[in-house]
């Protein structure tokens, strides 16, 4: 049985018999495993917080090479980003990156790009003002890293150069494609604005991105179209969309005023 070490984030967890605990984490050197914490739900357990959601950690686990578990000697947290947690926008954007994560990526597959990816998404959400911007600089990033980069300067089918009408996004053929190229109902239409906006997002930095101002229609569309990116990589929207959207419409009662009494 093989000893190691490595620097994780907790992506799931669950109950699992009477008193242990069933743990994903994202690691920096093997990737997303799971594994076992004995006793991590007992009052006193050596575990304490250390397995919420989102906590980076240095884990120490063992692995006999006979089965996908690893069984999980202790996890020292690093950074707790309790600050994604105790908010509830910023909660569901992180639970909105770490299912990305979860999803996209492959088990035991290392890539230490993508760990480090999400670390500074979870760092920057801890404090953000707009959670919603760091969600879209994260999946962006995170879509070009695990190998699915669409092509927008040029229609992928054709070969014509953009700018030409009617652009759609197919993620099946790689990028743009032009209105005769077009296969069907599958790919999304794209403005000009927004073929434009992903340009020049490509060659922002981390912080100028999360900085970049974008009038409301375009930011709403760009998110849309990251989120039908995702649920076409995904084969279906990601669960934590609908925590989002009920976030949102939660937020949205408490801000509207109360009717004036009679």
């Amino acid at each position: 049985m093989a000893l190691h070490k490595t620097r994780a984030v907790v992506i799931g967890r669950r109950a699992f018999g009477e008193s242990d605990r069933l743990v994903d984490f994202y690691t920096r050197d093997y990737g997303k495993m799971r594994g076992i914490a004995r006793a991590a739900r007992r009052a006193r357990s050596r575990f304490g917080s250390a397995l919420e959601l989102f906590t980076l950690g240095e884990m120490v686990f063992f692995d006999t090479g006979r089965s996908e578990l690893v069984q999980v000697d202790h996890f020292d947290i690093v950074r707790p980003f309790v600050g994604v947690r105790e908010h509830l926008e910023r909660l569901g954007h992180g639970a909105w990156a770490v299912e990305v994560v979860a999803r996209l990526s492959a088990d035991r597959d290392p890539h230490p790009a993508l760990f480090a990816l999400l670390v500074r998404a979870l760092t920057a959400l801890e404090t953000a003002r707009r959670p919603a911007r760091v969600a879209v600089c994260f999946g962006l990033r995170a879509v070009d890293l695990l190998g699915h980069r669409p092509r927008v300067d040029r229609c992928v089918s054709c070969g014509r150069l953009h700018p030409f009408p009617d652009a759609a996004l197919d993620m099946t053929a790689g990028g743009l494609v032009c209105t005769a190229c077009r296969p069907g109902a599958d790919a999304m239409p794209l403005s000009g604005g927004l073929v434009g906006t992903l340009k020049r997002l490509r060659t922002l930095s981390w912080d100028e991105a999360l900085r970049l101002h974008l009038a409301a229609p375009l930011d709403a569309e760009l998110a849309a179209v990251l989120e039908g990116v995702m649920a076409r990589l995904m084969g279906r929207y990601p669960l934590s969309s609908r925590f989002l959207t009920q976030t949102r419409r939660s937020l949205s009662m408490v801000a509207e005023p109360a009717p004036p009494r009679p």
